[in-house]
C-alpha cells in the first residue's frame, strides 16, 4: 500500500459552522482547532480597501442589500457593526499563520494590485499564497513575481502548457467533485501540488486522501483534522512555502 502524502488542512473561510465566515473569530476559531492554513475572500471597497467577503453585496451574511463596490470601508464597519474585517486586520490576527486568499469575481488589475500591495505592506509575504482563475492568478504573478499560487482549474482537461509556464503556480486547485488518483498522478507528474475544495464528509476526505491530494479545503476543519491526525503517523509534516516554479 502506498504511504499517504502528507496532508494540508485548509479551513474555508475559517470555521463558518461556529461563527460567521469571513470574520475574525471565524478564522481564528479555526487555527485553534489545527487548521495548517484559513482560507478566507478578499474584494475591495469602493474606496480601494481590501476586505474579507465572498458576496457582491452584504445581503446574505449582514441583512444589508448594499454592493461592496458601492461602499467605502468606514461605510462597511458602520453597517456590519465592525464584522467584516480588512485584509490588514485579518494578517494581523492570524500573524504567523497561513491564509489562502480568493480572489472572487474576476478582479482586475488594479484590484489585485492593492491586495498584493497590502500583503507586502504588512509583512506577510511568506504566509499567504493566491487561489482564483487563471485571469487573476496572471494578475498576481504580474503584481509578486515571488508569489505562491493556487490556480483554480474548473475542467479534468489539463492547463494548457503556456498558461502553466505564465502563471508558474505550486499548485492546482480543484473542485474535490473531479478528483481522483489519475488526476493526481498527472499533476505530481507534470511538478505540482495538488489541493480540492470544498468536501465536508469523512467519505469524501478520505476518498481525496487516498486519491493522493496534498491539500483539502473544508468547512469542517475539526472533521479534516481529526482526519489527517489519525493518518499522520509516518507522514511528513504540512506544506509550507517554498518559491514559485
Amino acid at each position: 500500500m502506498d504511504t499517504p502524502r502528507a496532508l494540508t488542512a485548509v479551513a474555508h473561510r475559517g470555521d463558518p459552522y461556529r461563527h460567521r465566515e469571513n470574520t475574525l473569530g471565524s478564522l481564528r476559531s479555526a487555527l485553534e482547532r489545527g487548521a495548517d492554513a484559513v482560507e478566507t475572500d478578499v474584494r475591495l471597497t469602493r474606496d480601494g480597501v481590501p476586505v474579507l467577503l465572498h458576496d457582491e453585496t452584504l445581503k446574505r451574511l449582514w441583512q444589508q442589500d448594499r454592493p461592496l463596490r458601492s461602499l467605502s470601508a468606514e461605510e462597511v464597519r458602520g453597517l456590519t457593526a465592525g464584522g467584516v474585517p480588512t485584509l490588514a486586520e485579518a494578517l494581523a490576527a492570524t500573524e504567523g499563520s497561513r491564509l489562502m486568499l480568493d480572489l472572487p469575481g474576476g478582479p482586475g488589475e488594479r484590484a489585485v494590485r492593492r491586495v498584493v500591495d497590502v500583503v507586502r505592506e504588512c509583512g506577510a509575504r511568506d504566509r499567504v499564497y493566491y487561489t482564483a482563475g487563471a485571469a487573476a492568478m496572471l494578475a498576481v504573478r504580474a503584481a509578486d513575481p515571488a508569489a505562491e499560487i493556487a490556480m483554480t482549474w474548473t475542467t479534468a482537461a489539463p492547463p494548457r502548457p503556456a498558461l502553466l509556464a505564465a502563471v508558474r503556480p505550486r499548485w492546482l486547485n480543484y473542485r474535490f467533485g473531479l478528483v481522483d488518483r489519475a488526476l493526481a498522478e498527472r499533476v505530481h507528474r507534470d511538478g505540482f501540488l495538488l489541493s480540492a475544495w470544498t468536501p465536508d464528509t469523512r467519505r469524501t476526505m478520505r476518498r481525496l486522501r487516498a486519491a493522493g491530494v496534498d491539500s483539502i479545503t473544508t468547512n469542517r476543519i475539526d472533521v479534516l483534522c481529526a482526519l489527517r491526525d489519525r493518518g499522520a503517523a509516518g507522514v511528513g509534516s504540512p506544506l509550507t512555502p517554498a518559491a514559485p516554479r
